[in-house]
């Protein structure tokens, strides 16, 4: 993972590089796999584990970085670029996924009724026997048709073509849409 994780460049300046992003972004994610809900328990959760992350993953941190510097680290990357080196990951792990299945959800707490902001919707696709999520993407408007675009953009976003895929019945459609 680590390796995935390289490339990925990093927003600091310079001088704010005491802790190496590849190893601050591993540490996040087994914080945030192991429940952690904010910046302070990524924190915790890394003072608490810092000697075996150290060993186990080759790091020589001295100390555990601030919350602050975790939440600056996280809130300066860009998604656009950080999207492909996970979907890149999550395509070597899956292999050759023979089946895929594709299914739309919505956000919980997403819909705000005083903005007139509709529930966002997410189509995300999931390798069954790696059990692995493979991707996301956002579903432009709430209306189920759209959902079948999302799925076919989401399709040729992986390169997921030439794989069996489980739908729901909403993608059985005597004429396809145009995306």
């Amino acid at each position: 993972m680590k390796q995935s994780l390289l490339p990925i460049p990093d927003p600091r300046r310079p001088q704010g590089k005491l802790f190496d992003l590849p190893h601050l972004l591993l540490f996040s994610i087994l914080a945030i796999m192991s429940e952690a809900t904010s910046y302070r328990r990524i924190h915790q959760f890394i003072q608490t584990h810092q000697a075996r992350l150290n060993e186990a993953f080759g790091c020589r941190w001295r100390r555990t970085p601030a919350y602050t510097t975790i939440r600056y680290a996280l809130q300066g990357l860009d998604p656009s670029q950080i999207a492909p080196h996970f979907r890149a990951h999550a395509a070597s792990l899956a292999g050759e996924a023979p089946v895929v299945a594709l299914d739309g959800k919505t956000l919980r707490g997403s819909l705000d009724r005083f903005e007139a902001r509709k529930a966002a919707q997410v189509l995300s696709a999931f390798a069954g026997e790696g059990q692995i999520v493979l991707g996301q993407i956002l579903i432009e408007d709430a209306d189920k048709d759209h959902e079948i675009q999302a799925a076919q953009r989401l399709i040729e976003t992986l390169g997921l073509s030439g794989r069996l895929y489980t739908l729901d019945a909403l993608h059985l459609q005597k004429k396809p849409l145009k995306p």
